[in-house]
């Protein structure tokens, strides 16, 4: 039996609160228990990593949280189509991308033109960051400072807002 104090007594007592997080950022009963499984494994494997004077339960829901975030990366980068045209850093999207009419379409043309307008310093990071790679993935990749590539996407999305300051979308009135 476990002491009342450790982390595992603490883990288990965590439980039903992990799983109403759980069940808040997945909205699915059955992808909540599999991240509230998964966290509780991720907790356990690292609890060497803990610290007593750590809020623990705030620890507990940052690691369910990034579990999530880092999953739903990885199905957004699943369901990118990569573009071998001469372009290779063109906007990649779904191939669903959503839209029904070609009004819609046409946004994307616009938002897509204005993005290949950047120089390739600004244009590769900020296609890649907008295709679900992390930051640490876009630096390595491009052999960057990651200070480098949080500013020039930075910078980039602040241009594009710009150039897109007077664009009317589809359904904005």
């Amino acid at each position: 039996m476990q002491p009342k104090d450790s982390l595992e007594h603490r883990l288990l007592g965590l439980q039903d609160n992990m799983f109403n997080f759980a069940l808040t950022l997945t909205a699915s009963r059955e992808e909540a228990k599999d991240l509230l499984q998964e966290t509780t494994l991720r907790v356990l494997d690292n609890k060497e990593k803990y610290y007593e004077n750590v809020n623990f339960k705030g620890w507990v829901f940052t690691i369910m949280h990034n579990i999530f975030v880092n999953n739903y990366r990885k199905i957004v980068r699943s369901q990118t189509i990569i573009d071998t045209s001469k372009n290779l850093y063109q906007l990649d999207m779904p191939q669903d991308s959503g839209f029904d009419t070609p009004a819609q379409a046409y946004s994307i043309k616009e938002i897509n033109k204005a993005i290949n307008s950047f120089a390739n310093d600004y244009k590769v990071p900020f296609s890649m960051h907008v295709s679900g790679y992390k930051y640490e993935e876009i630096a390595m990749h491009l052999k960057l400072p990651i200070g480098t590539v949080k500013s020039r996407i930075f910078f980039a999305r602040k241009k594009l807002q710009s150039l897109l300051k007077d664009f009317k979308f589809f359904g904005e009135m």
